[in-house]
């Protein structure tokens, strides 16, 4: 059975969830640039210290409910930093606490802020061969899509809007199985598409691919572009685009996972250098605050215009339905340029995203821009709700005095159900009572090949048959489940726990590598 791909990770949106349950979610879009002017501001700075102030209570409380190890949290209101301050420790069992320069890995977060700089190297189109509108495959030499008029058509802001027909999250079980860039970005070619701008689906790798185009287009690394044009001028020193820069920072939050006694501990490595402008940007509370001020100032920054307005306008504005309402009473929720765009009842413009490794890290950044408001959240915890929690609950306690409900129930549940759903439907842990004998091993060894997966290997060792797959030559021990059916344990950020191994006329199908059709190997010449 071929497994559905909508995990966590997909859109990290969660506000079309938050939308629903309160007044401060998404609604019908509101005002356009040629439009109406925004409301008027309606908090008042009393409200917002407030909420403020109750910050410490919040983070404490919701850390000692959860075990989550540690948060840095700042808050920017009218161009000042109103809170900034770190809970917790950065490698539990270990010396080290955190505060505002502790070095966080904010996953998904990375997606606005690649497309502030995307805004400014596009600046006003001064330069007319880089625009949002400029065609992703003129910039990124051998870049295609399985469409060749969508190859050609294809544009940065498609692709960082997810509406340019790739499936969700495609290229991302190939960085699992250890592939660069340059090939994940290369087979994005063999994936099926959807219509073209018609529809949604959330790629780290389609944002990745425009980001490419963008950096080639300016003659640099998309890391070195990263520097010049965004950390640097706006003084964020401890702000990188390569996970080698986190890994030597002393002052980081290592990742963490929970286990299943309620513990957490730190067991594994995110490298995310692969996926690097959709996810691998590593940063701290007081740098990111310095980037919550310049988009709140559109652009600017203590006297400075560091990024080009009419470049990070179009950021901010929807670009494609992320979240149709499944009723009419629902609210819609929409994606622009990196960034989840919803509108309040009151015609306040809410820009949000959501980052989170299943591998231990997970952060938020929300922002009101009519009010001059943002808040961004960092945790050195594997995705349950924590940053989105303390994020609600502030923007709750502003408007409303108190949070309007328990958050955490809602947005832990959600992220649960959707880290479930790429599971497998058949337990493979526990063989039918009828099980059928597998055939002689050599039935079975021997070397499949994959257009898009590469090459898959089987041999014989003293303990029954191995898979063999990636460039680094991942080894996964097969167990029988019953007749040519076998399973092995899925590893990696995109883990889903035991996936079947299907042999068939000298194929062989990898069930959780299947999800859009890809996942079948041949026998070198069978």
């Amino acid at each position: 059975m071929r497994p559905s791909r909508s995990r966590a990770l997909t859109v990290f949106a969660l506000a079309a969830l938050l939308a629903g349950a309160s007044g401060t979610g998404a609604g019908a879009a509101g005002p356009s640039p040629s439009g109406p002017p925004p409301p008027a501001p309606q908090l008042t700075d009393d409200q917002v210290n407030k909420a403020v102030d109750q910050l410490d209570s919040v983070v404490s409380a919701i850390m000692k409910r959860t075990g989550v190890p540690g948060v840095a949290v700042g808050v920017v209101h009218k161009d000042r930093v109103v809170y900034l301050k770190g809970f917790g420790d950065r490698h539990v069992g270990e010396k080290g606490k955190i505060d505002p320069d502790t070095v966080f890995e904010i996953a998904s977060v990375s997606k606005p802020v690649a497309s502030t700089v995307v805004a400014g190297a596009v600046g006003a189109g001064k330069d007319s061969k880089l625009t949002w509108d400029t065609p992703v495959a003129g910039q990124l030499p051998g870049f295609a899509l399985k469409d060749p008029w969508v190859s050609s058509h294809v544009t940065v802001a498609d692709l960082f809007a997810h509406r340019s027909g790739l499936p969700d999250h495609a290229g991302d079980l190939l960085e699992d199985l250890g592939y660069d860039r340059a090939y994940i970005l290369d087979h994005l070619r063999y994936e099926p598409l959807t219509p073209f701008r018609a529809s949604y689906a959330y790629t780290n790798f389609g944002l990745t691919a425009a980001a490419e185009a963008v950096a080639r287009a300016k003659g640099v690394s998309w890391e070195k572009l990263s520097e010049d044009t965004l950390y640097k001028p706006a003084g964020m020193n401890s702000t990188s685009s390569r996970f080698a820069d986190f890994e030597k920072a002393k002052n980081k939050a290592v990742t963490h996972v929970k286990n299943a006694d309620g513990t957490w501990s730190a067991r594994f490595v995110r490298d995310a250098d692969a996926q690097s402008p959709a996810g691998g940007v590593s940063s701290t509370a007081k740098d990111m605050s310095r980037w919550l001020r310049l988009q709140l100032a559109n652009g600017k920054l203590d006297g400075h215009q560091i990024i080009d307005p009419a470049g990070l306008a179009p950021t901010h504005l929807p670009q494609v339905v992320s979240q149709p309402p499944a009723a009419p009473t629902d609210r819609t929720g929409f994606y622009g340029l990196g960034w989840n765009v919803s509108y309040d009842e009151n015609g306040r413009l809410r820009l949000s995203h959501s980052g989170g490794f299943a591998l231990g890290a997970a952060t938020n950044v929300t922002m009101l821009p009519a009010e001059q408001l943002g808040i961004v959240v960092l945790t050195n915890g594997a995705p349950i709700g924590v940053p989105e929690t303390v994020a609600q609950d502030f923007f709750d306690t502003a408007q409303f005095g108190k949070p309007t409900r328990d958050w955490l129930p809602l947005i832990g549940g959600a992220l649960e159900k959707q880290l479930n759903q790429g599971a497998s439907s058949t337990d493979y842990a526990h063989p039918p009572a009828d099980v059928k004998p597998a055939r002689a091993t050599s039935a079975y060894t021997g070397t499949y090949d994959n257009a898009y997966y590469g090459r898959l290997t089987v041999t014989e060792s003293a303990t029954g048959l191995v898979a063999e797959l990636g460039p680094r030559h991942m080894r996964f021990p097969l167990t029988h489940y019953s007749g040519d059916v076998f399973s092995f344990k899925t590893t990696g950020e995109n883990a889903v726990g035991l996936t079947g191994v299907t042999f068939k006329d000298n194929t062989v199908t990898v069930e959780y590598l299947d999800h859009t059709g890809l996942g079948t190997f041949t026998r070198s010449g069978g």
